[in-house]
């Protein structure tokens, strides 16, 4: 394998939006260098908001807090103009290297958005076409949702990247493609040392894809490590019916419970105000 230093590292991150309470609160997190790490968790429990802050797209206090490659992810600014640091989310709209804000939805061809990025290795940009079996005379404004998804990814993958985090960006791809996708970043992994972060909530394959794991619940990390020493899994060769389980014993949690209820109190039903609102004068048209 490569030779690779740095990885990813957070240590005593604290992380709100504004006016809202703490979704992080000293969270810590080590990421080794040429890991696939999964990042899983439910709906709002944060992974997305943790990719973000990865890719330097918030300010987090302190120069040490987030450091990816040995740099610090917001300040370091070189990181991402260097292409060391990719990031992948679920927009159309994406900042990818140096092309800037790229569109992907207008009249123009496939070809024209994959060749119009500079300075790439075209054995690279070859293998990335055929791999996600794009036809370069697609009109960007005709295409499926699946089909712009794999321009998107090609243009994102153009550039090398030392640490890559996605964000479920294989929701659209159909099964072939993303087994395909999953094998190229295996490789990139294997032969260049790369690190790669994935957020997803499509467990096919991954048993034996992953190399670690990072399970947030809450703006809290519940689980890190090595996928093979998760004890759960060694009784099971299924990941999903894991993560499953993770993700029902939080509805059972206690803390979780409580907060839901004195919300409910506090604010009432979010239909109280609206004038849709069922009331006994409605009652005709039940």
């Amino acid at each position: 394998m490569a030779e690779s230093t740095g990885g990813i590292e957070v240590s005593g991150l604290q992380f709100a939006y504004e006016g809202q309470p703490l979704l992080f609160t000293k969270f810590n997190l080590e990421i080794s260098p040429g890991s696939r790490c999964l990042l899983i968790g439910a709906n709002g429990s944060g992974k997305t908001t943790l990719l973000k802050i990865l890719a330097g797209k918030h300010m987090v206090g302190g120069r040490d807090v987030v450091r990816v490659l040995n740099c610090s992810a917001f300040h370091d600014t070189q990181l991402v103009c260097s292409g060391d640091l990719a990031y992948l989310g679920g927009s159309w709209s994406k900042t990818i290297g140096s092309a800037g804000d790229v569109p992907l939805q207008g009249d123009f061809s496939a070809e024209h958005m994959i060749f119009g990025v500079e300075g790439i290795d075209p054995v690279r940009r070859e293998k990335l076409i055929d791999l996600l079996d794009i036809d370069l005379q697609w009109r960007m404004h005709k295409v499926s949702d699946g089909q712009r998804r794999r321009v998107q990814i090609c243009m994102g993958l153009l550039h090398p990247y030392k640490v890559l985090l996605l964000d479920e960006v294989t929701v659209d791809l159909d099964v072939v493609t993303r087994l395909d996708l999953l094998d190229f970043f295996r490789e990139e992994c294997e032969e260049r040392g790369a690190t790669i972060v994935y957020a997803t909530h499509i467990f096919d394959g991954l048993e034996t894809w992953a190399t670690d794991v990072a399970y947030v619940q809450d703006g809290e990390l519940r689980r890190s490590g090595k996928l093979s020493d998760i004890h759960e899994l060694k009784g099971s060769n299924n990941l999903l019916s894991v993560v499953e389980s993770w993700l029902r014993s939080e509805s059972k949690n206690p803390r979780k419970q409580s907060i839901i209820s004195s919300v409910q109190l506090s604010r009432g039903s979010p239909f109280d105000s609206s004038p849709f609102r069922s009331s006994r004068h409605m009652a005709y048209y039940r």
